[in-house]
């Protein structure tokens, strides 16, 4: 993606916000696509998403590997009937996703997760399309075109673009360089790259030069806008401990 592409703040503009509802006030409007990183709660921007939340947009398309659980993360968005459709991988541990999809309500595009994961690293690389054997011959192929390399069968699948990015990284400096910590790293790169603009919801923020060049996850040319999230609630999906 181009550096022209992406709206960038203006020059000397911080890219720090004071709180995420000012990040996202005037980006956000009804019936935008947006590209959400995490896995299961692991990774996800917990005060953009209640931001979102608050700001009362709908009809919104949510390109995410799943939608949280009831009442966190993205089950907050459908719990308030903000999402319209989901673009996703796996929708367990969701009753209402659940719900809403049966009846109807909430429409639902399937992917395999590492389809959805390459088609959003396309979206970011420029990249229109592409040919994978994951899904030929299923329900997941219906509609699509399909062509055959070295006597195997592929399927094309479109790449991701969304309007608005909204990521979670452990570090980040005043120009945007992002650093994730662990798994928490995830889809949050993808999405970002997939996306017009980026808001990047970080633990710390560190002055420029403070992070190692090695050691950069992530450009700052990705990220528009930063929000400091000190201490987010990280809840666990699944506890299990030891029983005796």
């Amino acid at each position: 993606m181009s550096e022209s592409t992406r709206a960038a703040p203006k020059r000397g503009q911080s890219k720090v916000y004071p709180d995420a509802a000012s990040a996202l006030r005037d980006l956000v409007t009804d019936g935008q696509t947006l590209a959400v990183g995490g896995f299961g709660l692991c990774g996800i921007p917990e005060a953009l998403i209640a931001a979102l939340r608050d700001s009362g947009v709908k009809g919104l398309t949510a390109i995410s590997n799943n939608a949280g659980v009831d009442g966190f993360g993205l089950g907050q968005l459908l719990a308030t009937r903000q999402i319209r459709k989901m673009i996703s991988s796996y929708v367990g541990e969701n009753k209402e996703f659940e719900r809403q999809y049966l009846s109807g309500e909430l429409e639902l595009e399937f992917n395999p997760q590492g389809t959805l994961a390459e088609r959003l690293r396309a979206g970011g690389a420029g990249i229109p399309a592409f040919f994978t054997r994951t899904g030929y011959g299923t329900i997941v192929a219906d509609g699509k075109e399909t062509r055959q390399f070295d006597g195997h069968w592929y399927v094309m699948e479109t790449a991701l673009r969304a309007d608005l990015s909204l990521v979670k990284a452990w570090k980040a400096d005043q120009a945007g360089n992002l650093v994730f910590r662990k798994t928490a790293r995830n889809f949050n790169p993808a999405c970002a790259m997939a996306g017009k603009v980026c808001v990047a919801e970080v633990e710390q923020i560190v002055e420029i030069g403070d992070i190692d060049p090695d050691q950069v996850h992530l450009p700052g040319i990705y990220v528009d806008r930063i929000v400091l999230n000190a201490h987010p609630e990280k809840r666990i999906e699944q506890r299990t401990v030891r029983q005796g």
